[in-house]
C-alpha cells in the first residue's frame, strides 16, 4: 500500500457558483479522499486533498477541468507533509 500524499490546490477563472465544492466533494468521497474545499474572497477555489497517491492524482486532474460550467484559467498545485485528515468537508 503507499503511503499517503497531501496536495494543496488552488483554482482559479470562473470556479465559484458552478458547483465546483459539491462536486470535488463527491469526486473526493468516491475515490477516499480526505480533505476540505472552500471558496476564497479573492474568486478562487482552494482544496487539500490527502490519501492514496492515485486517488489524490485524480482529484487533482478534476481540478483542472472542473466541473461542467467551470471555466478554469489556472490551477497552483503544491505538495505537503499529509496529516492524517479523515473525511471530507466543505468550508
Amino acid at each position: 500500500m503507499s503511503e499517503p500524499v497531501r496536495h494543496r490546490v488552488v483554482v482559479r477563472g470562473n470556479v465559484q457558483g458552478v458547483f465546483f465544492r459539491d462536486t470535488a466533494r463527491r469526486e473526493a468521497e468516491a475515490r477516499g479522499v480526505a480533505g476540505w474545499i472552500t471558496n476564497r474572497p479573492d474568486g478562487a477555489v482552494e482544496a487539500v486533498f490527502e490519501g492514496n497517491p492515485d486517488a489524490v492524482a485524480a482529484l487533482v486532474e478534476f481540478c483542472r477541468r472542473g466541473p461542467r460550467g467551470a471555466d478554469v484559467d489556472s490551477i497552483d498545485d503544491t505538495g505537503e507533509e499529509p496529516e492524517g485528515l479523515s473525511g471530507f468537508q466543505i468550508r
